[in-house]
């Protein structure tokens, strides 16, 4: 689903969104004129407010624009049950959609992303109650989704699939907690040379990501070629006594990847 419509987005508003560095010039009016053209492309007529639910941590430069840091925070997480994440000016602006399940916390979740000029970064949660609230902050930035991920694409896939997880201290039942999963994938957007064959590669990147507790959903990250290779997700959930993560993982060839990790719990 994301996938269509991010690339609607990308297509179908091709001169609105135009990638040129005269974006990095634009005024206030005419950044909210592209967004105001692609929230009617995602929401259709749906409303969508400024409020104080979820908040963006960014910079204000990236250091690598292929690897930019954003974490987006819930002051209600109870009342979050999805989160859209854009990058107005990016060739696919709608960068991923994460979903939260009953063994989630929104409270804060943070990953990286390609910035491939300057552009506002948002996020807009959906709540409980069908509401869509906004957040947005304007990174500067250049070139991240055409940022070669290594010397060939060969050397770049090696261990694509291989996941990692690590979770903060030891966690405490009915606490939430805190988790980092690293996988393997050079999700390749479609814009890169392969450095050794100077040839472009085609897009392959991961397109869903899902992660449970116990077989309860923690969430489910629907991405696309803003997402940064080697994907880094640190999140919230909500553990039990005694516990599993699992995460699934699938990409654009249909490669499927899944691990199960141990939770170590203070319970146990």
């Amino acid at each position: 689903m994301i996938a269509n419509v991010s690339r609607a987005a990308a297509f179908g508003l091709a001169a609105a969104l135009s990638l040129s560095a005269a974006h990095a010039a634009d005024d206030k009016a005419e950044r909210e004129a592209r967004w105001t053209e692609l929230r009617q492309t995602v929401f259709g007529d749906r409303k969508v407010e400024d409020g104080d639910l979820v908040s963006l941590d960014t910079p204000v430069r990236a250091e690598d624009a292929s690897m930019v840091p954003i974490a987006l925070k819930a002051s209600r997480p109870g009342e979050v049950r999805a989160a859209t994440l854009f990058i107005d000016d990016n060739p696919a602006p709608v960068a991923g959609k994460i979903t939260f399940g009953p063994a989630g916390d929104a409270s804060l979740t943070k990953l990286r992303v390609r910035v491939n000029t300057y552009s506002n970064v948002r996020a807009v949660a959906e709540t409980s109650d069908g509401r869509l609230v906004e957040t947005a902050n304007f990174v500067k930035a250049s070139g991240g989704c055409s940022a070669p991920v290594g010397a060939s694409d060969e050397e770049a896939m090696k261990g694509m699939g291989d996941m990692r997880l690590r979770v903060r201290d030891e966690v405490t039942p009915g606490k939430p907690a805190v988790a980092t999963l690293m996988i393997r994938h050079p999700n390749f957007s479609g814009m890169q040379m392969d450095q050794v064959k100077r040839t472009y590669t085609p897009p392959r990147y991961i397109k869903t990501i899902k992660v449970t507790y116990n077989d309860k959903d923690v969430f489910t990250l629907d991405g696309d070629i803003s997402i940064s290779s080697n994907p880094v997700i640190e999140f919230g959930f909500k553990p039990e006594a005694n516990g599993k993560i699992t995460v699934a993982a699938t990409d654009t060839a249909n490669a499927h990847w899944e691990k199960t990790f141990d939770v170590p719990s203070q319970g146990n």
